[in-house]
């Protein structure tokens, strides 16, 4: 089943159930996707779908990171539950032997010596990862390592 009609069919029962968080949340999501599909002129692949939830990920820690930061925990409380609600969807994240193991495969398909090829490791990197949800800072933060 793809992801927009996974999220189309859980929208459904959140609305039979009256969650209204993850209502309020799949909603979000729905409306994310559907902008991006009228931005494309296309139907989005799972990949291009997983991105999006990605950056709503991004966006949802950044918040919880400026909320906390302005004293309030009840907003940043919330993002917190919406974030869950949203990593439900995203596949199961890469393991730190899967970063490092597709770390080494880049670094040696690449024939990268120094920290100026950092940029095509990461980019093979991530294609090594592909189907798993990774964390770019994470894994760049890996990679600079490995080439300093």
């Amino acid at each position: 089943m793809a992801l927009s009609e996974k999220i189309q069919k859980d929208l459904v029962e959140a609305m039979k159930s009256k969650d209204e968080l993850r209502l309020s949340v799949l909603r979000g999501i729905k409306s994310a996707i559907q902008y991006k599909e009228t931005e494309k002129i296309r139907a989005l692949d799972e990949n291009e779908s997983i991105q999006l939830l990605q950056t709503l990920v991004k966006q949802r820690k950044e918040s919880i990171d400026q909320f906390t930061k302005g004293n309030r925990p009840d907003l940043a409380d919330k993002e917190t539950k919406e974030l869950a609600i949203i990593e439900a969807y995203l596949p199961a994240a890469a393991t730190e032997a899967e970063m490092d193991a597709a770390i080494t495969k880049a670094i040696a398909e690449t024939s990268a010596s120094s920290m100026k090829q950092m940029g095509a490791v990461v980019k093979a990197a991530k294609a090594h990862l592909e189907g798993k949800n990774v964390d770019g800072k994470a894994l760049s933060d890996r990679v600079r390592s490995r080439l300093s």
